[in-house]
């Protein structure tokens, strides 16, 4: 919703023969795309991340049965990565996401619904290979 982002422009990882450039635009980037191509791998890269940088907190279906919401709202400044977003987001959680101005979400899953996003929020994963290294970024679905 609100559209610069506030934690982090771009963010850059390196784990074995992978590479992540990922180049924010927005305070909610929403990652979508079918099975398969690498979203949770992707989450799992970042979670690794996360060990190293104290502005991201990464949550997933691991988290299930910790209160999510009270991590959200109690998180300041922090970029924070919500894989299987469809299954842990209830509406009242992604409506204060929608509203939250103190932190930055990349938010994987299928379902963007009452996260009132726009166009310019929506994004899929970008796989290349080149001389055994694999890069992923993330592109606007609609570019």
């Amino acid at each position: 919703m609100f559209s610069e982002p506030v934690v982090m422009d771009e963010l850059h990882s390196i784990h074995t023969s992978f590479v992540l450039n990922f180049y924010f635009q927005n305070n909610i980037t929403f990652l979508m795309g079918d099975s398969g191509i690498g979203k949770s791998f992707i989450y799992s890269i970042l979670q690794e991340t996360s060990v190293e940088d104290e502005r991201i907190i990464c949550i997933n279906y691991l988290d299930v049965h910790k209160n999510i919401f009270y991590i959200i709202q109690n998180a300041k400044k922090k970029l924070v990565i919500i894989d299987n977003a469809d299954s842990l987001l209830t509406d009242e959680m992604r409506k204060w996401i929608a509203f939250d101005r103190d932190n930055q979400y990349l938010i994987i899953g299928r379902n963007p619904s009452n996260l009132m996003l726009t166009k310019e929020n929506l994004f899929e994963l970008i796989r290349k290979e080149e001389s055994g290294i694999i890069s992923f970024s993330i592109k606007n679905i609609f570019d």
